[in-house]
C-alpha cells in the first residue's frame, strides 16, 4: 500500500466507481465471491439497464453489502471494518467538518494517537482522498483508509447527525442567552435561574443519560476542563468519551442535574451527594449522583442503577466447582460473618444482593444497612446511612441488632468499630454480610486484625471470605478462536498444575484453547458484551484458623490453601479464558497488582 502525502490509500486504481475497476468482476469470480456463472447473468442484466455491478450483485442477493465491502477491500489492498453498531466519540467525529464526511461520504471512526482510522465506501474517488490529505495536513494526522458499507456509513453519519444536531441546536439557543457569568451572578443571589429552565439545557442533559442508558453504561463522567467539558460513559467497565461540550454551558448542566437530585445549586465549594429517577423506554433507572469540585469547576459522576433487572443467579456471576459449594455451604449457617472483598467496582454489591435474593423468603428477617442503597429487595428491609446525622455503619448496627434479625447485611466494615459491633452480632446468633477492601481473600484477616480485632474472635466468627474481580465476556456471536502463543502457554499451565480435577468441566485440559472476539454490531465491535466474575473462595477451616490464630504469614496460608483446593481469581480466570468466557488480556487487567 502506498503513501499519498499522509493518507493511506489503495494502490489499484483512481476510478471513482469501484465496482466498475479494472479487474474487479475477474477478482471476485478467481477468489470465491462470486461464483462464474451468476457473474455472467449479472453482467447481461447490467447490458440492460445500465446499474452499477456492485448494485446488480446485491439486488440479485448473490452478495449483501457487506460482502461486497470485504471484496472491494480485498481488492484495493485495504483494510474492512464494520460501522453497522459502531461506537464514535465525538471529540473523533468533531476532527472533519460535517460538510466534508456528508459531501465525500467518508467518516472518521478511531483515532489512536496520531493516526486517524477513515471509512470510505469508495476507495477510488480520488476528490475524497484529495480532502483528505488535504485534513491530515492541516490537522497534523495520519489518516489510513478502511473499507465500509455504504449503508453502514450512512447509519453512523446519521446517528451523529442526530446527536449532534439536538446538542447543536440547543447550544445555538443558549448562545442567545445570559453568558455563564451572569448565570453564576443569578445564583449567588439565589435567583433561579432561567438558563436552567429553558429547553436546551434540559435537552443537552435528557441526550446525555438517554444515551448511556440505551448503551448500558454502569457510570456517566461530567468532566470541566480549561476550554471545555467532556462527557464519558463507563460501558463493561471501561470509560468511552462519548460528547466534548463549550465551556459555555458547563455550570447551567450542573445546576440542572443538582436539581433533578435535589441538591443545593448555590453550593459549588463542597462535594455533595444526591440521586433521582427517570425511565428511558421499559427501563426505569435510579441515578445516584456525586458532584465534586475541582480547579476548572465541578465534576460529576451519575451511577445507573437499573430498577427493572433482577439479581444474577450465583452460576451466572460465575461461581462454580469447590467454590460454588463452599459458597452455598456457608450461605445456609445460621450465624458467622461472610466476608466479600475487591476493590470500588468490582461487583461486590451485586454479589450481595444476588445473595440475599436468595435467602429472601417470609421465615427469615434480612435487614441490611447500605451506602446507598443501590437496588430495592422486595421483603427486606433496607436502610441507609446518614453520615450528616450521625447515623453511621457502627451507630446502625447496633440500631439494627435491637430489629430481632436473623440476617444483617452491612454495607462496608470501615472501622474498628463497625468490625467490632459486627462480630458481636456474628457471635449471637445472627448471620451477617459484609465487604472489605482488600485485594484477596487472604489480606482479610491480617486486615481485621490491623484494625484492633483479637484473632480468637476472627476465627470464632468469619465462616468464609470471597474475593472477586469482573472481567468482560466474549461478544458469543463473534467469538473466535485465537492464537495461543508459547509464553501465554507456559503461564497457563503453570497455573493448571494446582488446581483440582473438579474445576475442567468445560474445556480439554490437555488440549488448550483460548478465544477472542473479532468484533460485529451486537457488541458494538469490542469483542465483548457484558461482565462476568472472577473468584477466590477461602472457608475457615480448621488448618486455616490455626495459622491465623497464630498470626502466620500470608505465604504460609496460601500454601495451605492449595492443599484444601481453593484457586485464586487468576486461577478462576484462566479457567474461564479456557472455557471461551473471556480473554487472558481482561485476567490479566484486573488481577495484576
Amino acid at each position: 500500500m502506498e503513501n499519498f502525502n499522509g493518507v493511506d490509500t489503495p494502490a489499484k486504481t483512481n476510478s471513482s466507481n469501484t465496482s466498475a475497476a479494472p479487474g474487479f468482476e475477474k477478482f471476485l469470480v478467481d477468489n470465491g465471491f462470486v461464483q462464474a456463472q451468476a457473474l455472467a447473468q449479472v453482467q447481461a442484466l447490467r447490458q440492460q439497464n445500465g446499474e452499477d455491478l456492485g448494485q446488480q450483485l446485491i439486488a440479485q442477493k448473490i452478495l449483501d453489502e457487506e460482502d461486497l465491502a470485504k471484496a472491494k477491500a480485498a481488492f484495493f489492498n485495504l483494510p474492512y471494518v464494520d460501522l453497522r453498531q459502531a461506537q464514535v466519540p465525538a471529540n473523533v467525529f468533531d476532527l472533519i467538518p460535517m460538510e466534508s464526511i456528508s459531501f465525500y461520504n467518508f467518516v472518521p471512526f478511531e483515532l489512536a494517537e496520531e493516526n486517524l482510522k477513515v471509512a470510505t465506501a469508495d476507495p477510488g474517488n480520488l476528490s475524497a482522498l484529495e480532502a483528505l490529505e488535504f485534513l491530515s495536513r492541516e490537522q497534523n494526522l495520519q489518516v489510513q483508509l478502511y473499507i465500509a458499507s455504504p449503508t453502514s456509513i450512512k447509519i453512523l453519519i446519521g446517528k451523529k447527525r442526530s446527536l449532534k444536531k439536538v446538542v447543536g441546536e440547543a447550544l445555538k439557543d443558549i448562545e442567545t442567552q445570559e453568558s455563564a457569568e451572569a448565570v453564576q451572578v443569578q445564583i449567588k443571589k439565589e435567583i433561579k435561574p432561567r438558563v436552567i429552565e429553558d429547553a436546551p439545557i434540559i435537552k443537552i442533559v435528557e441526550v446525555i443519560l438517554s444515551n448511556a442508558i440505551e448503551a448500558n453504561a454502569s457510570d456517566i463522567h461530567v468532566e470541566p476542563s480549561e476550554k471545555d467539558v467532556r462527557v464519558r460513559y463507563r460501558i463493561d467497565g471501561i470509560l468511552r468519551t462519548s460528547l466534548m461540550l463549550p465551556k459555555t454551558v458547563q455550570l447551567a448542566i450542573v445546576t440542572r442535574i443538582k436539581i433533578l437530585s435535589n441538591l443545593k445549586i448555590d453550593e459549588s465549594r463542597l462535594p455533595q451527594d444526591g440521586r433521582f429517577h427517570m425511565e428511558v423506554g421499559k427501563k426505569a433507572v435510579d441515578l445516584r449522583v456525586a458532584i465534586l469540585p475541582l480547579i476548572y469547576g465541578e465534576k460529576i459522576v451519575m451511577r445507573i442503577l437499573d430498577k427493572t433487572s433482577k439479581a444474577p443467579s450465583l452460576d451466572q456471576l460465575g461461581i462454580r466447582g469447590r467454590a460454588l459449594q463452599w459458597v452455598k455451604e456457608n450461605i445456609q449457617k445460621t450465624h458467622g460473618i461472610f466476608l466479600i472483598t475487591g476493590p470500588t467496582g468490582s461487583g461486590k454489591s451485586t454479589t450481595l444482593y444476588s445473595i440475599l435474593s436468595i435467602l429472601n423468603t417470609a421465615s427469615v428477617n434480612i435487614v441490611t444497612l447500605e451506602d446507598p442503597v443501590e437496588y430495592f429487595i422486595e421483603g427486606v428491609n433496607q436502610s441507609q446511612i446518614n453520615q450528616d446525622i450521625g447515623l453511621t455503619f457502627a451507630s446502625g448496627l447496633r440500631s439494627i441488632l435491637r430489629q430481632d434479625p436473623n440476617i444483617v447485611m452491612v454495607g462496608e466494615i470501615r472501622d474498628k468499630e463497625t468490625a467490632e459491633i459486627a462480630v458481636h452480632a456474628a457471635l449471637t446468633g445472627h448471620l451477617l454480610f459484609s465487604t472489605l477492601h482488600t485485594n484477596n481473600s487472604i489480606g482479610a484477616m491480617p486486615r481485621l486484625i490491623d484494625m484492633g480485632i483479637e484473632p480468637f474472635l476472627l476465627i470464632a466468627s468469619v465462616n468464609v471470605v470471597m474475593a472477586q474481580r469482573l472481567v468482560r465476556k466474549i461478544c458469543p456471536d463473534c467469538r473466535v478462536q485465537a492464537e495461543l502463543s508459547k509464553a501465554l502457554e507456559e503461564e497457563i499451565k503453570k497455573n493448571l498444575a494446582t488446581i483440582p480435577e473438579d474445576y475442567f468441566e468445560g474445556f480439554e485440559k490437555t488440549s488448550l484453547k483460548v478465544f477472542k472476539g473479532q468484533g460485529c454490531e451486537k457488541c458494538g465491535h469490542t469483542g465483548y458484551v457484558g461482565r462476568y466474575g472472577i473468584f477466590e473462595v477461602l472457608p475457615m477451616v480448621p488448618d486455616i484458623q490455626d495459622l491465623i490464630m497464630a498470626k502466620s504469614s500470608a505465604h504460609k496460608i496460601y500454601e495451605a490453601t492449595l492443599k484444601m483446593g481453593m484457586i485464586t481469581m487468576k486461577q478462576d480466570g484462566i479457567i474461564k479464558v479456557l472455557r471461551g468466557e473471556t480473554t487472558m488480556d481482561e485476567v490479566i487487567r484486573v488481577t495484576t497488582e
